[in-house]
């Protein structure tokens, strides 16, 4: 064999040697489900180069050995909330129900938090009396502040909330800021960012992504920090959707303005929130912030029962569906979601369908415009067979609906950051609160009504009118959903 024959034949080896190796890493890689190692299996066959280049950069959850590490050091190191001083066992116990009490228990595998009682909350009206009330409390606070938001822009809202962190931080108060360095970009290379670093703020920059190449080495580059965490002075902790902006949200105005929902806790609920923003704080500062998990709890108050749920690519595989499913299979009466964004594993929209036909009145509202042209495409794939099932569908029209929210039963309310997709369930870091309250879920569930009357109600009828050229779509983009 020339060389002119050789060097071509031996790459191509070389090539179908990888391709096959990849292959077999992909049948052999544990937690993934048969959908997703074909739909891998198709795009390293299919596209050559590109399909190789996919998989090594986006194929797998990899955060980064080092990273790992760290956080189960820091993990490890961290007390129960159950062992703080003062806490009175009877005080911190959660009332409920037998009935309700499995899906606690599977929140409590996750996380290892157990539901407590003793906590109050309420919903402020909107994203900016949200705002005001968070600003109101930072500049009430005696002792600390930690933030930590995926979004944090340089508006209105966002300066708001660095102002009142840099008075804060002028009176005494420990602040602790912490963005994700994809998400909040436009804030940390801002002179804000610096301004609150100069007056004495102490800020992290969540996942940091340093130079792109290099950080692909190391862990993907697309797994990110989701969270959207308030503490304050260990007795304050807010919960939700809402990014630290304004609801027109100019990075993407013309979806706005963008609809989220935080409900703002007092009582022992906020430590459980301290224990995630420590783990991730400590995570990637030299900052050992664990002594604030080891002092008394303050004093409680007959309340609520809550629970916080954090799940992440450090987490166990497949928490978030696993309590998502659980709630939906729970249902007796009436199941209400919002997500804004929906590519749900196939035991999920099972779930859905089961629900609605076991004669739950089923309900999920998602937006009519999204921001993500690929989700959009994706979700509606789905549309026919949960409309089939008897699942009412509406979609959103007065903006983008960005609420994660979930009422069942008119007792039971999950609220957070985490999406009903395979983002939040397998890349993210995601924080949700599950509570038990009839007062706080009906006004939970009076808030999804107010996004129902705004929406426009899809029926098998209007689905069935569209072209097959639309269906193609959607069920094109829909079977990529374990690659996205």
């Amino acid at each position: 064999m020339n060389t002119a024959t050789f060097l071509p034949t031996a790459l191509l080896a070389l090539h179908l040697a990888i391709q096959v190796a990849l292959m077999m890493r992909i049948l052999l890689r544990p937690h993934r489900d048969p959908a997703s190692r074909i739909a891998w299996v198709v795009v390293v066959m299919a596209l050559p180069v590109v399909g190789i280049l996919s998989y090594l950069l986006l194929g797998e959850v990899n955060i980064g050995r080092r990273r790992i590490e760290r956080m189960r050091q820091v993990l490890a190191g961290m007390p129960s909330v159950e062992d703080a001083p003062g806490a009175d066992a009877a005080e911190l116990k959660a009332d409920v129900p037998e009935r309700h009490a499995h899906l606690f228990r599977v929140g409590q595998s996750i996380s290892g938090f157990a539901p407590l009682g003793g906590n109050r909350a309420q919903l402020p009206e909107d994203s900016d009396a949200v705002i005001d009330a968070l600003v109101a409390d930072i500049d009430h606070a005696r002792d600390h502040v930690h933030l930590l938001f995926y979004i944090w822009l340089p508006d209105k809202n966002g300066l708001k909330v660095a102002s009142a962190l840099m008075r804060a931080a002028a009176r005494g108060v420990t602040c602790r800021a912490m963005a994700d360095d994809l998400g909040s970009r436009r804030m940390i290379r801002s002179e804000h960012w610096r301004a609150m670093e100069a007056a004495g703020v102490r800020l992290a920059r969540a996942l940091p992504i340093g130079n792109p190449i290099l950080r692909a080495l190391g862990g993907r580059i697309d797994l990110r920090n989701h969270r959207k965490i308030v503490v304050i002075d260990d007795d304050i902790t807010y919960c939700g959707s809402q990014n630290c902006a304004d609801p027109a949200f100019t990075i993407k105005a013309k979806y706005a303005p963008w609809v989220d929902a935080m409900i703002r806790f007092e009582g022992p609920i906020a430590r459980q929130n301290q224990h995630l923003f420590a783990s991730d704080w400590m995570a990637i500062m030299d900052d050992d912030i664990a002594a604030l998990l080891h002092r008394p709890l303050p004093p409680t108050r007959p309340g609520l029962a809550a629970q916080v749920i954090g799940t992440g690519p450090t987490v166990r595989y497949s928490a978030m569906p696993e309590m998502f499913e659980t709630l939906i299979y729970s249902a007796r009466r009436e199941l209400v979601i919002t997500t804004p964004y929906y590519v749900p594993v196939e035991s999920m929209q099972a779930a859905l369908c089961a629900s609605a036909r076991r004669g739950v009145d089923t309900s999920i509202v998602f937006p009519a415009r999204n921001d993500s042209w690929v989700v959009s495409a994706a979700s509606r794939s789905y549309y026919a067979d949960l409309l089939a099932a008897g699942v009412r569908i509406h979609e959103y029209v007065g903006g983008l609906l960005h609420t994660k929210s979930l009422t069942l039963d008119g007792e039971i309310s999950l609220i957070g950051s985490a999406n009903m997709d395979r983002r939040s369930f397998e890349l993210n870091y995601e924080n949700n609160i599950l509570f038990y309250d009839t007062a706080l879920t009906a006004d939970l569930r009076q808030r999804q009504q107010s996004y129902i009357d705004k929406s426009v109600p899809i029926d098998p009828q209007s689905v069935a009118r569209w072209t097959r050229r639309h269906r193609l779509w959607n069920n094109a983009i829909a079977m990529l959903g374990p690659v996205l």
